[in-house]
């Protein structure tokens, strides 16, 4: 569903482009600026994710206070009760992304905390970005796994040209950031996610069949983790 992401946003701009060239010539009157048209910022991505993403309960969050905020501007009722709404809705999808991730426990998780329990941290680098960016290129390095955080910021750990002996652990938390891990297409990646409001996007090519195996264990919230094994845009 990803390939339709482009599509999607493409149909909206060109949308956009009839109602101000339709306005321009009088072929109709359509005010795109109502009361509380900002919140469609708000409404279009999350109903485009919704459409496009693995993560529904995020997109069904956001999309929810985009609605009652849109409401509030309509003098549906005021903002304060807006307010109280949206933490009601974000505390409800937080409970049920928990409820969920506890429920659908796959054996790919178990797999991965059974690594994640054997990891040597003392071994391990540190990559760290905390209001601020930081990229890392290991070019003919051996990688012995890693700790990577981001918080409001983001982090690019690249191991394309990294040498690998054994299989290794990447631990990565993110909250408010993002955090881009690319890989070499002969090394498998194996993950188990933890976000709340956020999650991870493989973006590879194909499930790759390597010798070895990274186990990625990422947490966090209003973030995520994007894996890839192209070169960075």
């Amino acid at each position: 569903m990803k390939q339709a992401r482009p599509i999607i946003w493409g149909l909206a701009i060109i949308a956009l482009g009839v109602i101000f060239g339709g306005n321009a010539l009088g072929l109709f009157s359509f005010d795109i600026f109502f009361e509380g048209w900002w919140t469609l910022f708000i409404i279009v991505p999350s109903v485009v994710s919704l459409i496009t993403e693995k993560d529904k309960i995020s997109s069904l969050g956001f999309l929810a206070a985009g609605v009652i905020l849109l409401l509030a501007a309509q003098n549906v009722f005021n903002y304060d009760v807006a307010w109280k709404a949206i933490l009601a809705v974000f505390l409800i999808m937080i409970g049920l992304t928990i409820i969920f991730k506890s429920i659908f426990h796959s054996n790919n998780d178990k797999e991965v905390e059974k690594k994640i329990k054997a990891a040597d941290d003392e071994k391990m680098d540190a990559q760290m970005a905390i209001f601020s960016g930081q990229d890392r290129v290991y070019n003919d390095e051996t990688f012995v796994g890693s700790h990577v955080v981001a918080v409001f910021g983001g982090v690019d750990l690249d191991l394309r040209n990294a040498k690998f002996t054994k299989d290794t652990v990447i631990k990565a938390f993110c909250l408010f950031g993002g955090i881009d891990i690319r890989v070499p297409e002969d090394v498998q990646v194996k993950m188990k996610s933890g976000f709340i409001f956020g999650g991870i996007s493989d973006d590879r090519k194909g499930e790759s069949k390597g010798k070895y195996t990274i186990y990625l264990d990422a947490t966090g919230g209003f973030g995520g983790v994007t894996i890839s094994d192209k070169k960075k845009k």
